[in-house]
């Protein structure tokens, strides 16, 4: 059950960072590629800086800020 969790979290925080970088998206799938490899980096991040959030709304919100930080690196990259 928690890894359903993590996927819908995962597809949530694609889509909210899709939205907010005001990019075109990646489609359902790669929106959750991109929510969960974001949730992963953003677990990581917020680890490395000592910051912790608990709860659902947290691991959307560090799900999201860490997909919007892949983002940005994919179009760096893209670039």
């Amino acid at each position: 059950m928690s890894l359903l969790w993590f996927l819908l979290v995962g597809l949530a925080a694609g889509w909210l960072a899709g939205q907010i970088m005001k990019g075109g998206g990646f489609g359902l799938v790669g929106d959750l590629v991109v929510g969960v490899i974001g949730a992963l980096l953003g677990g990581y991040l917020f680890g490395v800086l000592g910051i912790s959030a608990g709860g659902l709304l947290g691991s959307l919100i560090t799900a999201t800020i860490g997909a919007i930080v892949l983002i940005a690196l994919l179009r760096l990259i893209k670039r």
